[in-house]
């Protein structure tokens, strides 16, 4: 299953619970993770604003992107203006459309209003866990 991942989902798995489960689900690669440069270099500036650009496990993150360990990359995605209220979560759209993306997971209001785009589920953590099946 391919999944995009919001910025909040990715850096609140730093803190355990329910984000934690779904970065482990692509760790273990159960789940492919889609992502953009734009979308690679929000997780990365929220970490380094938060002060986590020395934990270990930003390291690792690192050498699994270098890897492109069940990752999917797309330099060029569509423009697309669907979340009205915060256009900036457009990218999420935008890669998940480019990469064919079965599930956008997100903790933010503006792009779940969204639901669905073109077929593609917009879940919370939690409802994306609920009904993950694995292939």
């Amino acid at each position: 299953m391919n999944v995009v991942i919001d910025t909040n989902v990715f850096v609140s798995s730093f803190f355990g619970g329910v984000p934690r489960k779904i970065i482990d689900l692509w760790k273990e690669g159960r789940i492919v993770l889609c992502v953009s440069r734009p979308i690679l270099d929000e997780y990365f500036d929220v970490l380094g604003r938060l002060g986590m650009g020395d934990e270990e496990e930003i390291g690792e993150l690192l050498t699994l992107f270098g890897k492109r360990f069940n990752l999917l990359y797309t330099s060029r995605t569509p423009v697309i203006k669907a979340v009205k209220s915060d256009p900036t979560d457009d990218k999420f759209i935008e890669c998940a459309v480019a990469l064919k993306a079965d599930v956008i997971i997100t903790g933010d209001k503006a792009l779940g209003a969204v639901g669905d785009y073109a077929g593609i589920k917009i879940l919370t953590p939690r409802k994306f866990l609920t009904s993950f099946t694995p292939d």
